[in-house]
C-alpha cells in the first residue's frame, strides 16, 4: 500500500529526484545542502522584515483611526455649538428651522446691499445730470465732464447686460434715457450758441469768411459739439453697417439747416423746381451745394477734425476724418427723404421711374468717383441711395420689370423697322463683314442696357439684368436670324420650288423671288454678317472689366460647396445653361457670354454653308450651256501668237460671268476677306469640277480649241481677281490650270525641248518644250513623266491625270 506524501514533501521529493537523478549527482550532495542552507537563511531575513513592516503598519493605522475618532467628536461637538446658537439667535425649536431662518435673512442682506448699490448708482445719475445741468448755460465746457461720465456709465451698464442676464432692465433704460435726455438738452443748448455764431457770419450767404475773433468763437463752437457726440460716435465707429445711416456731426447738422429749409423751398409743393420727371433738377442742386461749401469746410472744419481724431478709434472713419466726406452725410439725410417720398409717386409711371433710377445712380457714381465718398465703410464701400431704394425700400423687382419691358419694347421695335434688316456699310470698318442695322441697334440696346445695370452693387441683381434682359434678347434675336434661315432653305427645297415657282418657260424649277439669285445671296449674308457681328461683341464684352468681375464672382460662389443656389431665385445649373458650361468648373476656362456665343457661331458657320452651296449650284447651273458646247475640235484657224489675251470668250460663258460678276461684287463690299475667300475657294473647286470633268475630259481639243478654253478660264481668273484678289482665281482652280498648260502645248517636233545645245560650246538655251517633247517623256515611264511635269511647273496633277489631259489634244488622240 502506498503512503500518501504531505504537499511539503511531495516537493521535496521532487527538488530531489531534479538534483540527484544519477551516482554522480551524489557527489555534489555537500555543496547542493550548502544551497538550501543558504536560500532558508534569505528566506528567514526576508520573513523578519515582512514581520516588521506589518508591525509599523498595524501601529499607524491605530494612530490613524484614533485621530478621525477625535477629529469626529470635535466635529459633533462644534455642530451641536452651531446649532445651540442658531437655535438662541432665531429662536427656533429645531436646527432645520434655524437654518432656514439663517439663510433667509442672508438673502435679505444680499438684497439691501443690491438696493443699496441701485439707490446710489441712482444717486451717482442724479447728481451727474444736475451738475451737467446747472453748467451748461453759464459754462459748456464744465458741463460736459459730469455728461461724459454719465454717458459711459450708461455704455458700460448696456455692456455688462448680457453677462448678468438682462438682471436690471428698468435700471438701464432709466440710466440710458436719464443721459438721452440730457444730451437732447445740451446739444440744443450747444446748438443754439452755434447758430447764434453761424447769424454773426452770415452763414450761409456766399463769399463767407472767417477772421479774428468770430473765427474763435467758431471754432470753439465746433469743438465743444463734437466732444459733446465724441462718445457716440465712438459707439457706431465700429457698427456702421450697410443699411444703418451714419451719424451726420453735430456742427454739420447744425449748418446744414438753413440748406435744409432751401430744399424743401425747392423741391416740394408746386415749385416749378419740383418736377416728377426732373429728378436731376434736386440732384444737381446737391451736387451744387458740394461745389459751393466743400472749400469752406476744408480751410476751416478739417483742421479742428484732423486734430481732435487723428489719434482716435474715428482716424479710420472718412465720414468723421475728412471734411468733403462728413458736409457729404449731412447733405444725404435731405435728399432721402426727398426720394424716399417721391418713389411711390412715379413708380406707376415706367419712364418716370426708370428715368429716376438712372439718374440716381449717376449721382451714386459721382458721389463715388469724383468725391471719394465710402460712406465710412471703407473698403467695402458705400452702396448708394439707389441701393436703399432698390433693397431697402424693396423697389428692385418693380424697377427691374419696368426695364425688362421697355428692352423688349425697344427690340420690337427695331425689328420692325423696315429698313432694320438692310444691311449697313457705313458702321464698321471697310473690311469687315458688313452688319444688318437691327444687328447694329440690338448691340446698342444692349449696351446701354449694360450701362443700366453697371453701376449696381449687388451680384445677384446685376446677374438678373444679364440672364433675364441681356442674355434673353440675344437669344430672340438668334431665334429671328436661325428661322430666317430655316425660312429660305424651306423656300429653296424641291417641294417647294414645285408649289412656289412651278416651272419655268425653259421646264426648269424656279424659286420664288425673295431667294432666287442674288436676292437670296443677300439674304444669307444679312443672317451670316448679323451673327458675326453679334458673336465678335460678345467675346469683346467678356474681355470688359465688368463682366469680367462679374464672372469671377459667379465663379467664387459656384465653387462654394455650401451654396446651392447663386441668388435667391437662380440655381446653378440654371445660370451655367444660360451663360458657359464652365460655371462651377475651377480646372475649365469659360466667360459669361460662351453658351449664347457658341450659338451665335453655330448659326455663322451653317449660314456659311448654306451661302456657299447656294452659290455653287446656281454657278454650276449657268455653266450648264457652256458644258454643252462643242467646238474645241472643229476650231482649225490657229492664234497668231501664244498669248490668248487677243481672243473673245465664248458667248455661252457670258452668263457665268455675269453672275459671278454681280455676286463677288456684292459679296466683295459685304463681306471681310477671310469668309470671301473660304467661300470663292469652294465655288473655284465646283467649278473646277464641272469644267475638268464636263469639258476638258469629255471633248477633244485642237490647238485653237485649246487657246480658246484657256481664254475662256482665264476670263472666269479675271473675275475672281477684280473681286478677291490677285492670283485668286488661279490658286482656287489649280489642277485646272496645270491641266491648261498641257493642253496648251504648241508644235509637235520633238529635240528642241529645254536644254538643247545651240551654239556647240556647251551653253544651253531654254526653247520650250513641244508637245512632241512632252508626250514622249510623259509616256515613257513615271520618272521621266515626273521629271518634265516640274520642268513644266505642274505640281498638283499625277502623271496619270497629265496623260489623260494630252490624250484630249485632236493631235495625239489619233
Amino acid at each position: 500500500m502506498a503512503v500518501q506524501l504531505s504537499p511539503r514533501d511531495a516537493r521535496v521529493e521532487d527538488y530531489l529526484n531534479d538534483k540527484l537523478q544519477t551516482e554522480a549527482d551524489l557527489d555534489s550532495l555537500d555543496s547542493l545542502l550548502q544551497t538550501v542552507k543558504t536560500q532558508q537563511a534569505l528566506l528567514k531575513q526576508q520573513l523578519q522584515e515582512a514581520e516588521e513592516t506589518l508591525a509599523e503598519s498595524t501601529r499607524a493605522l491605530e494612530a490613524h483611526n484614533s485621530a478621525l475618532l477625535q477629529q469626529a467628536r470635535a466635529f459633533k461637538k462644534q455642530q451641536a455649538d452651531v446649532d445651540r446658537r442658531l437655535l438662541i439667535v432665531t429662536r427656533s425649536e429645531t436646527s432645520d428651522d434655524a437654518i432656514e431662518k439663517f439663510d433667509a435673512d442672508i438673502r435679505a442682506l444680499q438684497r439691501l446691499e443690491v438696493a443699496k448699490g441701485y439707490v446710489e448708482l441712482l444717486a451717482e445719475v442724479e447728481d451727474l445730470s444736475t451738475e451737467a445741468r446747472r453748467h451748461f448755460k453759464s459754462s459748456p465746457q464744465a458741463a460736459l465732464q459730469p455728461y461724459l461720465r454719465l454717458q459711459k456709465l450708461a455704455i458700460a451698464l448696456k455692456e455688462a447686460q448680457p453677462a448678468a442676464e438682462d438682471a436690471a432692465p428698468h435700471l438701464v433704460d432709466h440710466v440710458d434715457q436719464t443721459a438721452q435726455s440730457l444730451w437732447k438738452q445740451m446739444k440744443d443748448a450747444f446748438a443754439g450758441d452755434f447758430e447764434k455764431i453761424l447769424t454773426k457770419m452770415k452763414w450761409p450767404g456766399k463769399g463767407v469768411t472767417l477772421a479774428g475773433a468770430l473765427e474763435q468763437e467758431w471754432t470753439e463752437g465746433v469743438e465743444r459739439l463734437l466732444e459733446l457726440q465724441e462718445p457716440e460716435l465712438n459707439a457706431q465707429s465700429d457698427h456702421i453697417g450697410p443699411s444703418g445711416e451714419p451719424l451726420v456731426l453735430l456742427p454739420l447738422e447744425v449748418m446744414v439747416k438753413p440748406l435744409d429749409l432751401r430744399f424743401q423751398y425747392h423741391f416740394s409743393g408746386d415749385r416749378p423746381t419740383n418736377k416728377l420727371d426732373k429728378p436731376e433738377y434736386f440732384l444737381s442742386h446737391i451736387m451744387g451745394l458740394l461745389d459751393t461749401y466743400d472749400e469752406f469746410f476744408a480751410v476751416h472744419l478739417q483742421p479742428i477734425i484732423r486734430k481732435r481724431f487723428k489719434n482716435t478709434n474715428l482716424a479710420m472713419t472718412s465720414i468723421f476724418i475728412d471734411s468733403t466726406s462728413a458736409l457729404i452725410t449731412a447733405l444725404l439725410p435731405m435728399l432721402r427723404r426727398k426720394i424716399f417720398s417721391l418713389t411711390p409717386q412715379i413708380a406707376k409711371q415706367p419712364q418716370l421711374l426708370s428715368h429716376f433710377i438712372h439718374e440716381l445712380m449717376s449721382f451714386d457714381v459721382s458721389l463715388r468717383d469724383e468725391w471719394g465718398y465710402d460712406g465710412g465703410r471703407g473698403i467695402e464701400g458705400w452702396r448708394g441711395l439707389t441701393w436703399e431704394i432698390l433693397v431697402q425700400k424693396d423697389w428692385f423687382g418693380r424697377w427691374f420689370e419696368v426695364e425688362r419691358n421697355f428692352a423688349l419694347s425697344r427690340y420690337e421695335s427695331i425689328l420692325n423697322t423696315p429698313s432694320s434688316f438692310q444691311i449697313d456699310y457705313e458702321s464698321v470698318e471697310p473690311s469687315a463683314t458688313k452688319p444688318t442695322n437691327a444687328a447694329i441697334r440690338v448691340n446698342d440696346l444692349l449696351e446701354t442696357i449694360t450701362d443700366r445695370y453697371r453701376p449696381l452693387p449687388s451680384f445677384s441683381q446685376k446677374l438678373k439684368f444679364l440672364i433675364d434682359i441681356q442674355i434673353n434678347i440675344f437669344d430672340l434675336f438668334h431665334s429671328r436670324l436661325a428661322s430666317s434661315l430655316e425660312a429660305y432653305l424651306t423656300l429653296t427645297s424641291s417641294i417647294a420650288r414645285t408649289v412656289h415657282g412651278g416651272l419655268s418657260s425653259h421646264g426648269t424649277k424656279t424659286q420664288p423671288a425673295e431667294v432666287e439669285g442674288l436676292a437670296g445671296v443677300e439674304r444669307l449674308v444679312r443672317v451670316y454678317g448679323s451673327a458675326e457681328y453679334l458673336e465678335k461683341k460678345m467675346r469683346d464684352w467678356s474681355d470688359d472689366v465688368f463682366f469680367l468681375e462679374l464672372w469671377e464672382e459667379l465663379q467664387d460662389r459656384a465653387n462654394n460647396p455650401d451654396r446651392k443656389t447663386l441668388t435667391r431665385d437662380m440655381s446653378v445649373e440654371h445660370v451655367a445653361d444660360k451663360t458657359s458650361a464652365a460655371v462651377g468648373n475651377e480646372e475649365e476656362q469659360g466667360a459669361l457670354f460662351d453658351e449664347t456665343a457658341g450659338a451665335y457661331r453655330r448659326l455663322r458657320v451653317r449660314t456659311e454653308g448654306v451661302l456657299t452651296d447656294s452659290f455653287v449650284q446656281q454657278v454650276r447651273d449657268s455653266l450648264r450651256a457652256y458644258g454643252r458646247i462643242n467646238p474645241w475640235s472643229s476650231l482649225s484657224s490657229p492664234p497668231s501668237t501664244d498669248n490668248t489675251a487677243h481672243l473673245a470668250i465664248s458667248a455661252e460663258l457670258d452668263g457665268p460671268i455675269r453672275l459671278l460678276q454681280s455676286y463677288l461684287e456684292f459679296l466683295a463690299n459685304a463681306l471681310a476677306q477671310a469668309p470671301l475667300r473660304r467661300i470663292v475657294r469652294q465655288v473655284m473647286l465646283s467649278v473646277q469640277t464641272f469644267l475638268w470633268d464636263g469639258v476638258l475630259m469629255r471633248y477633244h481639243f485642237s490647238s485653237t480649241g485649246a487657246a480658246q478654253f484657256t481664254r475662256d478660264v482665264k476670263g472666269i481668273w479675271e473675275v475672281v481677281d477684280r473681286w478677291v484678289g490677285a492670283g485668286q482665281g488661279e490658286m482656287g482652280m489649280r489642277r485646272l490650270g496645270e491641266g491648261l498648260v498641257l493642253l496648251g502645248l504648241g508644235g509637235y517636233e520633238k529635240g528642241h525641248g529645254v536644254g538643247d545645245d545651240a551654239n556647240g560650246e556647251g551653253e544651253r538655251e531654254e526653247v520650250g518644250l513641244s508637245l512632241g517633247d512632252v508626250e514622249e517623256r510623259l509616256f515613257r515611264s513615271n520618272e521621266s513623266g515626273r521629271e518634265v511635269l516640274e520642268e513644266l511647273g505642274v505640281e498638283v496633277l499625277s502623271e496619270s491625270e497629265a496623260r489623260g489631259v494630252l490624250e484630249r489634244r485632236v493631235d495625239l488622240s489619233g
